[in-house]
């Protein structure tokens, strides 16, 4: 049985959202990840994307998140994750693609 994708945008100040995503990011989820993450990086001047109810993200998955952060670089957005899963740690890592984010360690307010 596949799992579904929860994204939940929150303002979290005037310029500012966290994006929440829980579930499994693969093929089928990885679209609409792709584009609440481009919608609130083109409204925001800073992102935080909240991982930490992520279950699973293939390379479908990882390619919405770089495409969030080609964008915030283009728009000049600040664009965090925080609450990373060991296992997309894991994948930044090997990938080579961890220094395209920056990585908050804790959650910090909701």
């Amino acid at each position: 049985m596949h799992e579904t994708i929860s994204v939940e945008r929150k303002a979290t100040g005037p310029d500012s959202c966290r994006v929440a995503v829980s579930g499994e990011v693969d093929l089928v989820t990885a679209g609409d990840l792709r584009q609440a993450l481009q919608s609130a990086v083109g409204e925001n001047h800073v992102v935080v994307i909240d991982l930490g109810g992520l279950t699973f993200c293939d390379c479908t998955g990882l390619s919405a998140l770089l495409g969030a952060a080609r964008t915030a670089r283009a728009g000049d957005v600040e664009l965090r994750i925080c609450a990373v899963p060991h296992f997309l740690a894991r994948i930044l890592r090997l990938s080579g693609t961890r220094g395209s984010f920056t990585i908050e360690e804790t959650r910090g307010p909701p």
